[in-house]
């Protein structure tokens, strides 16, 4: 049975490579294409914004806060892909000097998050050119990168795979089926998600194998740091929101009574704990493999642990 699961093992390694090989793509020539963004439309579907929960703003308002928060969310994802590179990179070491297939899949890994970096950076200054000046991306990728790589391996693995998981969720049930947002945004969370699920495997498998290697109590530390990483993201995501918050009220060109610019805030927060907490850890994919490494007590540790969020 062991040999069985280790040639299926390796058989998903090298599966890994042949789709990354097959679904490659250059950030000019396929994704770009000498386009701009369409500020007409959306840049995020409601279900991912919640800017159609904020029932006393205008559809030019929504529309306008979405491209807020779009903004935003290629930001946020630049930001994790720097301490997901590094991280992948640093356990690729274990395949140094052994299978050279995962060797290889880890290194295709990397070298597609360092492109998906750059592609994030040029949305960025592409999307800085037409919006209103003002705008602020306060944390700051070395510095997150530096608190969340000081955390266990087992750690950074679980909050990278809840994240690229929940990458696939939003691209497939929420921005690929919605046809009034920005197409140039649009493709560039397709070609971002064809990536992403060998990343999601990748992540699964070596999040198993370093699980496979832990005694009961270091992983119990690491659970405790999983809910550290948890709440730093939180904490990056309050001072966010209300950067977005600010942005927003000081560009869509009217006045909010005190109650609404409330409102306001709570929604873009809200949403930003439901686009990169939430909605990662109800994925059925992540809580079937958390389930599988930890005990009740941990499980309940991390639920009480993610209540405040959940329920805000």
């Amino acid at each position: 049975m062991q040999t069985i699961q280790k040639q299926d093992e390796a058989g998903r390694y090298a599966k890994c490579i042949e789709v990354s090989k097959r679904v490659r793509w250059d950030i000019d020539r396929d994704v770009i294409r000498g386009r701009k963004f369409d500020f007409s439309r959306k840049f995020l579907p409601d279900a991912i914004s919640k800017v159609n929960e904020l029932e006393f703003l205008s559809a030019d308002e929504r529309r306008q806060l979405s491209q807020i928060q779009g903004r935003t969310y290629a930001n946020m994802f630049g930001l994790v892909e720097r301490f997901i590179g590094a991280k992948i990179l640093d356990v690729s070491r274990e395949h140094w000097l052994g299978d050279q297939v995962k060797l290889e899949a880890l290194v295709r890994f990397t070298d597609e998050e360092l492109k998906h970096q750059e592609l994030f950076r040029r949305i960025e200054r592409m999307a800085a050119e037409e919006m209103p000046e003002g705008y602020r991306f306060l944390p700051q990728p070395n510095d997150v990168a530096s608190v969340v790589l000081g955390k266990s391996t087992w750690a950074v693995l679980a909050l990278t795979c809840h994240i690229e998981l929940f990458v696939l969720a939003h691209y497939h049930a929420s921005i690929d089926p919605d046809t009034g947002l920005s197409e140039l945004y649009k493709d560039v969370f397709l070609h971002h998600a064809r990536e992403e699920s060998q990343h999601a495997i990748l992540d699964e498998l070596e999040w198993r194998r370093e699980n496979a290697n832990l005694s009961a109590a270091e992983r119990d530390r690491a659970v405790d740091d999983l809910i550290a990483l948890v709440g730093a993201v939180d904490g990056l995501l309050q001072l966010q929101a209300g950067a977005d918050a600010d942005y927003f009220l000081a560009v869509c060109g009217r006045s909010f009574a005190e109650r609404q610019q409330v409102q306001l805030r709570a929604g873009v927060l809200k949403a930003y704990r439901w686009q990169y907490i939430v909605s990662g850890v109800e994925d059925p994919r992540f809580t079937d493999i958390l389930g599988s490494m930890i005990t009740p007590q941990q499980s309940a540790r991390i639920g009480s642990a993610l209540a405040p969020i959940v329920n805000s």
